[in-house]
């Protein structure tokens, strides 16, 4: 890998221009709004303000020589004025820092948060990035940690969720690449879509002679989730008629406690469908607990494809979704966005990746 860019040495002195004091009408900005950013004030329009060359300007917000004092104020103020914050990559040729990618995840607690860190991980190492992580779910100030990523990175990948307008408005200007967005997508997008998958399952609990499946589910407002109503309408459209229970999180004890629950009130359940592997995984110890048999007595079957579900017997039958694919999409419309590349938002900055059955032990 190439070492990192350097600059060449050049000797600048003060420029002799625009030495008196900024007119004030030339440092006005528009209003920032989240779901249309405008435009980053870039090193020019400092320049331009403060009536200096560019090379002027990079010595000034960098503390290098060659530059009065009072030339160094008055860039300053100019930049301060335009709110202008210079790209860590165009600090980086001047002071040899890294490039920064931001990464945001919802808990690292649930292995799917490690395994997508990983894949993010790797990708941007080979591309010649450090990456700084931000955990909302375990931060004591969320809001703090996704603005310092805003402040601290030049581009920010990860999981906004239902907050996604209020952080994005944190994060600044920085190309944002939202993973499988919760609403409206404000800036550029990932979507990790389980339809095609679940489609493939219900087929596959048809041929497998399923009878009586319940879908064990996860959400905060008690009712179906997006990826349960998905899952109750395959299987409706194929004259079945499950029962779903929603927990209020989607954790492995959650998962356990459903299952133990659906295994008592309804005898003659034959699958269970998880929101995810790690509620998945507490099924299993369920049925363990019961002594019930997987899958002679009852199949199941997670969503995320984590490399845990092969650790566990019977396997985890489970809807994968290819993380590494994931990273290389949400990475390549970062970087696009940020090299000027692709627009800041809109559907040419948005990506899908499918989930897909993978058949193991458990169905």
């Amino acid at each position: 890998m190439a070492g990192p860019a350097r600059l060449t040495r050049t000797e600048v002195t003060d420029d002799a221009a625009g030495a008196g004091p900024v007119a004030p009408a030339s440092l006005g900005r528009t209003p920032r709004t989240v779901g249309l950013p405008t435009s980053r004030a870039t090193i020019h329009d400092v320049a331009s303000a403060a009536g200096v060359s560019r090379q002027t300007v990079t010595r000034a917000m960098n503390g290098l020589y060659g530059i009065s004092e009072t030339t160094k104020e008055r860039v300053l103020a100019a930049a301060a004025a335009l709110d202008y914050r210079p790209s860590r990559f165009g600090r980086g040729l001047v002071t040899g820092g890294d490039r920064q990618l931001g990464l945001v995840v919802n808990d690292l607690r649930n292995p799917y948060s490690p395994e997508l860190a990983a894949a993010v991980l790797g990708l941007a190492a080979a591309r010649g990035w450090d990456v700084m992580l931000a955990d909302v779910g375990l931060a004591g100030d969320s809001d703090r940690a996704v603005q310092a990523l805003g402040q601290q990175t030049d581009v920010v990948v990860g999981y906004l969720g239902a907050r996604a307008p209020e952080w994005i408005e944190r994060l600044g200007p920085v190309p944002v690449v939202e993973l499988d967005p919760a609403g409206e997508v404000l800036r550029g997008a990932v979507r990790i879509d389980p339809t095609e998958g679940i489609e493939e399952l219900a087929d596959h609990l048809v041929r497998t002679g399923v009878r009586h499946p319940v879908i064990v589910d996860a959400s905060d407002t008690g009712r179906p989730s997006s990826r349960g109503r998905l899952m109750l309408d395959a299987l409706r459209r194929r004259g079945y008629l499950p029962e779903v229970a929603v927990a209020d999180a989607p954790t492995s004890e959650h998962g356990a406690a459903m299952a133990a629950r659906a295994l008592e009130r309804f005898r003659r359940v034959d699958a269970v469908l998880a929101f995810n592997d790690l509620m998945a995984l507490g099924v299993l110890a369920a049925c363990r607990r019961a002594g019930v048999d997987v899958p002679g007595d009852v199949r199941v079957v997670g969503v995320d494809g984590l490399a845990l579900g092969t650790l566990v017997a019977p396997t985890l039958t489970t809807l994968a979704v290819d993380l590494d694919a994931v990273a290389r999409e949400a990475l390549d419309l970062a970087l696009g966005m940020l090299a000027g590349e692709s627009p800041r938002s809109g559907a040419a900055v948005q990506r899908t990746v499918r989930h897909r059955l993978l058949l193991r032990e458990s169905a």
